[in-house]
């Protein structure tokens, strides 16, 4: 078997991506189970002009800040040399169960699961942000639901808030159904556009679709920009409260949309579930913000198909025409 930084045996490769492979390891010295995110082929073009060893260390360094149950931890980094150059590798919490992907394939979510779902990954937001962190691809993919928990995963294009795109006119990092409208006009990565995402993520949850419906990504990025989610379907027993959420996150106006604290203690409170936020947290304000104008009722017989299946396909990246591009 294959042994990095002389302590991690690769046992089995476990996901593969656009970039890199996840392979669950044994950590020699410690004797215990770990997840290994290897840097994949030397074809791979990290975003930003990174080279691969920055790359995975920014992503490394990023989710190491955060130290909450609702994130994957980061244990270790390091460089393996091959034929090839240096390799380099996370060590991570090995972290086992499905992706909210691949349970939601089957269909939409009990409403009680889906909004403590949200509440978890809605925590694991609220902690990010409060060390200054965006996540920016929060979808069903980057979901782990274990028996303790759900768990926020890849950090690999989280950017510190205000930080501006390295390249104005390049492509905007993100799955297409999940990246808020302002992204595209190029405004920087802020809290607010995680909050969009968790918006999607909560819509998708409790309908089993995403918000808008498109034929191609460009209609997509059209849509949201410009017109009103399809209305949820009716939902027996869903608080109010939930719906209004939703609502606001999704709310084109980035100031409009709620805080992850806010959102994250809304729908617990919901599903009478308790979600960790850190001390520092709850110094901020937890003002609700001005809710937008009623849920829009305009489309009750609004189409159903999805055609951008972003849980499904983790490595859909599109510029700011909304052309896929992968990496």
């Amino acid at each position: 078997m294959r042994t990095l930084g002389g302590r991690y045996q690769l046992v089995r490769r476990i996901g593969v991506g656009g970039m890199s492979e996840v392979w669950r390891g044994h950590d020699e010295v410690l004797d215990r189970p770990v997840a290994v995110k290897i840097m994949g082929p030397a074809t791979a073009v990290p975003p930003g002009g990174l080279s691969g060893v920055d790359y995975v260390r920014t992503e490394a360094r990023s989710a190491a800040r955060l130290a909450h149950p609702n994130v994957a931890g980061v244990h270790d980094f390091g460089t393996s040399t091959t034929d090839g150059g240096e390799v380099p590798y996370i060590v991570m919490e090995l972290v086992e169960g499905q992706t909210l992907g691949e349970h939601m394939a089957a269909g939409p979510l009990d409403w009680h699961i889906g909004v403590r779902i949200c509440a978890e990954v809605a925590a694991a937001l609220a902690a990010a942000h409060a060390e200054q962190l965006v996540h920016r691809d929060i979808k069903p993919a980057n979901v782990m639901l274990t028996p303790s928990g759900a768990k926020v995963l890849d950090f690999g294009i989280a950017a510190s808030v205000g930080e501006p795109d390295p390249d104005p006119d390049g492509p905007v990092m993100g799955t297409p159904a999940y990246v808020a409208p302002e992204r595209f006009d190029g405004d920087p990565a802020t809290p607010a556009a995680d909050m969009f995402a968790l918006g999607t993520l909560l819509y998708h949850c409790l309908s089993g679709r995403l918000p808008w419906s498109a034929a191609r990504p460009t209609d997509l990025i059209r849509q949201q920009r410009y017109e009103d989610p399809d209305p949820l379907p009716d939902i027996d027993g869903l608080p109010p409260e939930v719906l209004d959420l939703c609502s606001r996150c999704l709310n084109r106006d980035p100031a409009e949309r709620p805080t992850a604290l806010v959102a994250a203690l809304l729908l617990a409170e919901a599903v009478d579930a308790r979600v960790y936020v850190p001390m520092h947290d709850l110094s901020a304000s937890t003002a609700r913000p001005s809710a937008p104008p009623p849920w829009d009722q305009r489309a009750a017989d609004a189409p159903t198909s999805v055609a951008i299946p972003a849980a499904r396909d983790p490595e859909r990246r599109t510029d700011r025409l909304g052309r896929h591009r992968s990496g």
